[in-house]
């Protein structure tokens, strides 16, 4: 569906600040997303690399709480319309500040809602030169899905984006949609209607929750199916998020985008929250202070959309409508997953100057080869995470060559690799570590790395070393196959164009961890 409003600007942004048709949007130009919403505002300043990621150049928030007026008496009053303002005008100086040639604007439910949304929507363009294009609920859960589950390892299910003024629920398969709902569910909106009481009493939570059931019913049985996954965006369920986050002992991984919140921990969150009273939410850990008198009711609304789909866990997104529309100017349809992996890993080794793409290349294909051959590859999430990180691992090169195993895992857990689950990444840190040497093979990355992987971690580790031995010791140019062979008791690796070898402390800790001596025969060509 194509986003039918930009704002084009000169110097002078009250002089111009006109509507116009859309137009595709050249690589290398910064774009601007405002979007206003229910609870809050945000404007995010992005550039496109050239692997095809987006990148924020700037980025800003402003509590709104519009929907707040609006269900207290159907119009914005004189104060909301000031506090928008002047985020309006905070967010336009920090677009054009960011270098953004192009300005996209959207307002969601609570402007829909207001009997002088379309007044204000005038007033803006007026006085700060900053055109709004009005989306309805069906568009709000297109380009929020399109936006939430880009980056991420799912390919059908359900989706769902729950604002401060509506919940926005989608089906989709194979990352298209097939069909998108909008309700009044809204964080804000549930808790004023609903939670009067500080904190909230049972009588009052069972209400919401039977409001909650009753209108989500219209979405009729939406069971998940096998290998479907409930994927959920927006503020209320990221802050649930941080806060379990923060309760699992050294997570490994420090954003949520991409975290597994499993719903019996959910509900423990929300319950909790429920429980205290509205001065000392402010005291749990990863709670932002603005939602301590939303949180609850949106998280209610999602604990019952969970359990009405049968989801054992919400995977949650970082990303949504803003990111949708920003996609959408670039590419008309969904971006496959091993698209979204592709050009992730490409976009962070081309930040690196010390990473080579022909060495990454070749490291990558021997390591294939000898896992293949010793059975490494057979356990596949770590035979994938080999691979991985035989091509990243120049990136800690660039920081530092004698520790570069350690920086290039720091770097991964510590980057937003789109399209790779939690445990994907931390795999990937794993076997750079182990790469080292030193002994770790994943302890400090639990829960995401279990005990039993760390046997194949180990190995993988080992192989991935061997695989940079070797590359430092090919010539540039020299062909990148290999033969790799276990048998009479040894592992032979056989390199057409190898100019040297010797064993070292390689040799030693390959029969160490794999258990049969190692051989590499250079064959000049």
């Amino acid at each position: 569906m194509p986003f039918g409003a930009e704002v084009q600007k000169n110097a002078n942004p009250r002089a111009n600040g006109r509507v116009c048709a859309m137009a595709p949007v050249p690589d290398g130009d910064a774009v601007g997303v405002i979007d206003i919403g229910s609870n809050s505002g945000r404007v995010v300043v992005y550039l496109r690399d050239g692997a095809g990621m987006l990148r924020i150049l700037a980025t800003s928030r402003a509590a709104l709480r519009l929907v707040s007026d609006v269900d207290n008496g159907n119009a914005l009053g004189a104060a909301a319309m000031e506090r928008a303002l002047d985020a309006l005008r905070d967010f336009d100086a920090i677009a054009r500040g960011a270098g953004a040639r192009r300005v996209f604007a959207v307002a969601t439910a609570a402007m829909r809602d207001a009997t002088n949304g379309a007044e204000f929507i005038a007033r803006v363009r007026r006085e700060v030169g900053i055109g709004i294009e009005l989306i309805d609920g069906e568009r709000e859960a297109v380009y929020g899905l399109r936006g939430g589950i880009s980056g991420l390892p799912v390919e059908s299910g359900l989706f769902f984006d729950v604002g401060g003024g509506s919940m926005q629920v989608s089906r989709f398969r194979a990352r298209r949609l097939e069909k998108a709902w909008s309700f009044p569910l809204g964080s804000l909106r549930l808790s004023g209607a609903f939670l009067a009481t500080d904190p909230p009493t049972r009588a009052e939570i069972r209400a919401l929750r039977d409001h909650a059931r009753e209108v989500l019913s219209a979405i009729g049985p939406q069971l998940l199916g096998s290998g479907e996954m409930l994927v959920g965006t927006g503020g209320t369920v990221r802050n649930l998020a941080k806060i379990d986050r923060r309760r699992r002992d050294e997570y490994p991984i420090a954003r949520v985008h991409g975290y597994s919140l499993e719903h019996p921990r959910l509900l423990e969150v929300v319950n909790e929250l429920a429980a205290r009273k509205l001065r000392r939410r402010d005291e749990v850990p990863g709670l932002s202070g603005e939602r301590g008198d939303s949180i609850v009711g949106g998280g209610l609304a999602i604990d019952v959309l969970a359990t009405e789909v049968g989801a054992p866990e919400v995977l949650v997104s970082g990303q949504g409508v803003r990111e949708g529309i920003v996609r959408s100017l670039f590419e008309p349809e969904a971006e496959t997953v091993a698209a979204v992996r592709e050009a992730s890993l490409a976009s962070l080794t081309s930040r690196f100057s010390g990473w080579d793409p022909r060495a990454a290349r070749a490291r990558a294909s021997m390591a294939a080869a000898m896992g293949g051959a010793l059975g490494i590859r057979a356990d596949r999430e770590v035979g994938e995470a080999l691979g991985r990180a035989a091509r990243v691992l120049d990136v800690g090169r660039s920081v530092d060559f004698f520790d570069r195993h350690g920086h290039a895992a720091h770097i991964v857990l510590a980057t937003e690799l789109l399209g790779f689950s939690h445990r994907e990444i931390a795999l990937t840190a794993a076997v750079l570590s182990a790469a080292a040497g030193e002994g770790d093979a994943g302890k400090g990355l639990a829960p995401l790395v279990r005990k039993e992987d760390r046997t194949a971690i180990e190995g993988a580790g080992v192989l991935l070393a061997l695989a940079d031995d070797i590359v430092e010791r090919c010539p540039p140019g020299a062909p990148e196959a290999i033969e790799a062979t276990a048998s009479s008791g040894a592992f032979v690796v056989t390199v057409p164009a190898l100019a040297g070898w010797r064993a070292r402390k390689i040799g030693p800790r390959f029969e160490r961890v794999l258990g049969m001596p190692l051989v590499v025969r250079a064959i000049a060509t």
